[in-house]
């Protein structure tokens, strides 16, 4: 029990990072270009149009930092997810194969957030600078944002957090349960297997709806909707088992408690 005891550690430490990413992830895509923060455009005076952006080395340079830093981690987080390397993992870090997984998740984002070299002479797709659009847009984009994030927390808690994060499998393992997705139908499997991103069109939404897109900011949401989009693969069985899903937590969730029935 002692060595199997160790592992817990391992995988809170693994959850923490991950949280602590989390969080500064809302930061990065939602606080810093709604509340301010370093600037994703400079003012209209200072900025280039696009022919004169291709031409500028400066801004060159920054969207090519940025975007080998996006695929750093598109390449940590495909290549960590393909059967080849998870067998491998599993194999030298048994049941902390998925806190591993997110562990690097975390850190190569963590890169991404930290060193992303943001274009403020770039130009912009557009800017809501004249009222009442300066007024009312970032107040639109901050309430779809709020949503938007609720409902990626609340589909997460859904799709089972702690097995996401890798809490599950060694909770399981000290107790000697075995691995949790053996125990999971295998219509939950087939679904787990064509979608790894349940919040696709939330976050999505964060990515794309912001007062002003400036040039570092359409890579990103250019970039990681290719992502996601490439990611998905979804078919009918796979809708009819989410909907029968939701309709049975609904079921629970309205179901009144003991003290209430009597």
């Amino acid at each position: 029990m002692a060595p199997a005891l160790l592992l817990v550690p391992a995988a809170l430490a693994s959850f923490i990072l991950a949280f602590g990413t989390g969080v500064e992830f809302v930061r990065f895509t939602s606080l810093r270009p709604l509340l301010g923060g370093i600037p994703e455009s400079g003012g209209p005076d200072a900025r280039y149009g696009w022919l004169a952006a291709l031409q500028d080395r400066s801004i060159l340079a920054s969207l090519a930092w940025d975007l080998c830093l996006l695929l750093l981690f598109v390449v940590q987080h495909s290549l960590m997810a393909t059967e080849a390397v998870k067998a491998w993992t599993s194999r030298y870090f048994g049941v902390l194969q998925r806190s591993l997984y997110v562990a690097c998740t975390a850190l190569a984002l963590q890169l991404v957030m930290r060193y992303w070299e943001p274009t403020p002479r770039g130009p912009v797709l557009w800017e809501a600078r004249a009222e009442p659009w300066a007024t009312w847009v970032p107040l639109l984009c901050f309430v779809l944002h709020v949503v938007s994030w609720l409902l990626i927390f609340s589909i997460l808690l859904v799709f089972d957090y702690a097995e996401l994060m890798g809490l599950k499998q060694v909770y399981y393992h000290v107790l000697g349960l075995g691995e949790p997705l053996s125990l999971k139908s295998p219509r939950a499997l087939r679904l787990f297997s064509h979608l790894r991103h349940p919040v696709c069109v939330e976050l999505l939404t964060v990515l794309w709806v912001v007062p002003t897109l400036g040039t570092d900011r359409l890579l990103l949401a250019l970039l990681f909707t290719l992502y996601l989009g490439l990611a998905h693969g979804l078919d009918q069985q796979d809708l009819r088992y989410l909907r029968s899903q939701l309709q049975r937590k609904l079921q629970l969730l309205s179901r009144p408690q003991d003290g209430e029935a009597e």
